[in-house]
């Protein structure tokens, strides 16, 4: 293969460890392309493309992610990352790997670590890459990528829930969540959240947002049953679809815009977290984005008539 075919056939792969590098779509993507510019312009074919690819694309993000340090101190309300519909990437050998580490809980986990302890983890704990590799990848001897590693899986176990639900559980949950949510029913949303689950929200300033996590399953439950019946009545629908690979939902406009997307936490039977993503800069990527303020005008007003 030439250089084209060999570069588009690890894009997938690229992407992948870019966007748990970064928790952003867009970045990644950017990261992916400088990657491409600089394999182009090298003069030499390098032995293994894979091993060359993976370490410039790790290099390229270590920088971005510490440039982009300030960026999210500064950044209004919490920081989410943007939703993730579909992984590019997939192997059947390392799937759960993959799966657990798109989460949005595992990437906040990952925002903890140092850049270097994060891509030691990304490489070697998600995609399985040898401790040489990581090592070439990121400038430090095997030795130091070792201890790299086994604190950045200190700080990722210790912030993990107890207990986890297996995928079949989830799912069965998740159904019952929606279903609930679509006809305001308290009780029924009642009986899948966790006592002290939170929904938080990420608007960036830039869309209408919690002022603050609301906590606590009756809260949530009774927030949840009134809100979503209003949205509805200006046309607002909801699809449930996977929200980096667990379950969530797109929520749409009237014309089919993308309003917010909301992903759902679940472990130990219940729905511990909900996290709507409503910052336009972060939806782009997946199609036309709605008016949040305009549709948050139509809500109120159609909560006066």
């Amino acid at each position: 293969m030439g250089k084209v075919e060999e570069f588009e056939e690890l894009r997938p792969l690229l992407f992948s460890i870019a966007y748990r590098m970064l928790g952003s779509v867009s970045e990644a993507e950017d990261a992916v392309q400088e990657t491409w510019l600089r394999y182009d312009a090298s003069p030499t074919t390098p032995v293994s493309p894979k091993a060359f690819l993976s370490a410039t694309v790790t290099r390229i993000a270590i920088d971005v992610l510490r440039s982009a340090r300030v960026r999210r101190e500064e950044y209004v309300g919490p920081w989410f990352p943007e939703p993730l519909l579909d992984d590019p990437y997939e192997d059947p050998e390392r799937a759960a790997e993959l799966a657990d580490s798109v989460s949005m809980a595992a990437l906040l986990l990952l925002e903890r670590l140092s850049p270097l302890e994060r891509s030691v983890f990304v490489l070697r704990e998600v995609f399985g890459f040898g401790f040489d590799e990581v090592a070439s990848a990121v400038g430090r001897t095997e030795a130091a990528c070792r201890q790299l590693l086994v604190r950045a899986r200190r700080h990722m176990h210790d912030g993990r829930p107890r207990f986890e639900a297996d995928r079949a559980e989830r799912r069965e949950l998740a159904a019952r969540f929606f279903d609930a949510l679509k006809g305001g029913d308290v009780d029924g949303l009642r009986s899948v959240l966790a006592a002290d689950v939170q929904m938080v929200g990420d608007g960036g300033g830039k869309a209408p947002q919690l002022a603050r996590a609301v906590v606590g399953a009756d809260s949530v439950a009774k927030l949840l049953a009134v809100v979503i019946p209003r949205m509805a009545q200006v046309d607002i629908t909801f699809e449930p679809h996977d929200v980096n690979g667990q379950p969530g939902a797109v929520f749409r406009d009237r014309d089919g815009k993308v309003l917010h997307t909301l992903a759902l936490d679940i472990a130990d039977g219940r729905v511990r977290t909900i996290r709507s993503v409503i910052n336009p800069d972060k939806l782009a990527h997946l199609g036309p984005v709605a008016d949040a303020w305009a549709i948050h005008a139509q809500v109120r007003e159609a909560r006066r008539g």
